[in-house]
């Protein structure tokens, strides 16, 4: 049932930003600069969504051609190409683009080259671009939710200082509930609660969803994903709202299934929302084991690409039988490092790979720190311990002095772990992992008692489902028809239906959200 249209309304403006996060904040800043009377509704205390917790890498390009080839195969035939068209020559753009909000405050931008995650054609012309430095924020361990300060966060404090230098009002606390429609469909404006008061308000122009994807939603992971339970990564506001108000008007779907994350642990405490992140580790490319890049890492690393080996990786991974079922380390764990939890064995009508079992020897457990805490979030705080003793002390990790023990404690065969460990073992001696293909360099022994281990989990960072939308961010139905003066922007909804693109999500935010805004803003006004 729709939101019947209000006999008043108690705001009007041209057009609505539902969400402010990086989508939000771009869409808002050149709707205000194509002549817009733009308001931007968060529903959360603070802005930042998701982009804020992120790395900081938007995904750009010295060659169209050449990205717009690579989105083709990233995509694998699920995106229409002339959307890929406009994000491929967006991500040419949005250098200088980015430069240009950076006079705002004093802003340091650069372009930093990094391959695709995967040798697929076109790979060798990607880059990341990094606000790395804002004269405000250096020297800051927080910022608003956002503990600790990371490019990601200066990203989106360059957007946040650009809004405001515009004057374009943020309501906070503002949860969007229903988009209200025309007799033919026409979205005319929403309903809100801001601050626990329902409002009407008006969009002459459009209402433009930017407001994240489903991440934090039970509900939504249960009927959409395989493997559960799946824990939440960075942010607890991403619900699904605009998915709901979007079908609710006749939007189609796409990509639901697709979502990217790494492997991580639960905290004990079950109230605690967010998955516990391992060491961030930094991303390959197969083919081009010279080139390694830690930027785009699973929501951190060290902010910056360059040549050089990959990490050390002290654990392996164990399914419910004391087995390894997978590369521990893929070429971008961030993405696709999930997948191999969804396996369902139909004789044990179970997913033996989930929970799984992390394994790491003493030396191991003295190497570094093995996890953190990232997220965009006030409450929820966690200061890992710098050699893992305090996650002994909480159960994050259980200990035995032998492996015999320790499988008892896992509750898997002795035999099936003490034969995968000396095979590891003799795999590490080797430097060949002929079950998994693992690279050399990160690979170490498990040699030395006591041993440990932690159960793991698939981990969602951000749902790429959502709004099927056209190459203008018009949301469409399932007809392929466009749903008038309703867009989508950023992960709600995202081009990407096959694997991910390190930092294609900033890209989108800036690209989706500056072209849903300014064919918006070109609208006339339906009420005038």
């Amino acid at each position: 049932m729709n939101e019947s249209i209000p006999t008043t309304w108690d705001r009007d403006v041209d057009i609505v930003v539902v969400g402010y996060g990086a989508a939000g904040g771009v869409a808002a800043i050149e709707a205000h600069d194509s002549g817009a009377e733009t308001l931007i509704l968060e529903k959360m205390s603070f802005p930042g969504g998701l982009s804020i917790a992120s790395a900081g890498g938007v995904r750009v390009t010295d060659d169209a051609a050449e990205a717009f080839a690579y989105l083709k195969a990233t995509c694998g035939g699920r995106t229409p190409e002339n959307i890929l068209e406009v994000l491929a020559e967006g991500m040419a753009l949005a250098p200088d683009y980015i430069r240009r909000l950076a006079a705002v405050n004093g802003a340091s931008v650069r372009v930093t080259p990094a391959l695709g995650n995967y040798p697929l054609p076109g790979f060798e012309s990607l880059a990341y671009c990094e606000v790395n430095a804002v004269p405000e924020l250096e020297g800051r361990e927080s910022y608003h939710a956002m503990q600790p300060v990371k490019n990601g966060t200066r990203l989106f404090k360059l957007l946040e200082d650009n809004v405001e230098a515009r004057g374009i009002p943020a309501a906070f606390n503002a949860r969007a509930e229903r988009l209200v429609t025309g007799s033919d469909g026409t979205v005319l404006g929403l309903v809100a609660s801001i601050d626990g008061e329902r409002r009407a308000i008006r969009a002459r122009r459009g209402v433009i969803l930017t407001c994240g994807g489903f991440e934090a939603d039970r509900e939504m992971q249960n009927q959409y994903f395989q493997a559960t339970p799946i824990l939440t990564g960075s942010f607890r506001g991403n619900t699904g709202d605009g998915i709901r108000m979007a079908q609710a008007v006749g939007a189609d779907l796409w990509h639901m299934w697709h979502y990217h994350g790494p492997y991580g642990l639960k905290h004990p405490d079950p109230d605690y929302p967010f998955a516990l992140y391992l060491k961030a580790i930094p991303m390959w490319t197969p083919g081009r084991p010279d080139f390694v890049s830690d930027l785009g890492v699973t929501n951190g690393g060290n902010d910056r690409a360059s040549t050089k080996a990959l990490a050390k990786m002290v654990w392996i991974l164990v399914d419910q039988s004391g087995r390894r079922f997978m590369d521990e380390y893929p070429p971008y764990p961030g993405d696709t490092g999930v997948r191999p939890f969804d396996a369902f064995d139909p004789k044990t009508q179970s997913f033996p790979n989930n929970p799984a079992f992390m394994v790491f020897d003493e030396d191991g457990r003295n190497t570094y720190p093995l996890g953190r805490s990232v997220h965009n979030d006030p409450h929820a705080r966690y200061d890992w311990s710098p050699d893992n003793s305090r996650e002994i002390e909480l159960g994050i990790f259980e200990r035995a002095d032998d492996l015999t023990a320790l499988a008892e404690k896992m509750g898997v065969p002795a035999a099936n772990l003490i034969e995968t460990v000396e095979r590891w073992n003799r795999a590490v001696e080797t430097a060949d992992d002929t079950d998994f293909g693992r690279q050399p360099d990160t690979m170490g022994a498990i040699r030395k008692p006591p041993f440990y281990f932690g159960r793991v989990h698939p981990v969602v960072i951000n749902t790429q489902g959502g709004p099927r939308r056209d190459a203008c961010q018009r949301v469409l139905n399932p007809f392929g028809e466009a749903i008038p003066r309703l867009y989508a922007a950023g992960e709600l909804g995202s081009v990407f239906g096959h694997i991910y693109m390190g930092g294609g999500n900033l890209a989108e935010c800036f690209v989706g959200g500056w072209t849903a805004a300014r064919h918006a803003a070109r609208l006339p006004s339906w009420c005038d």
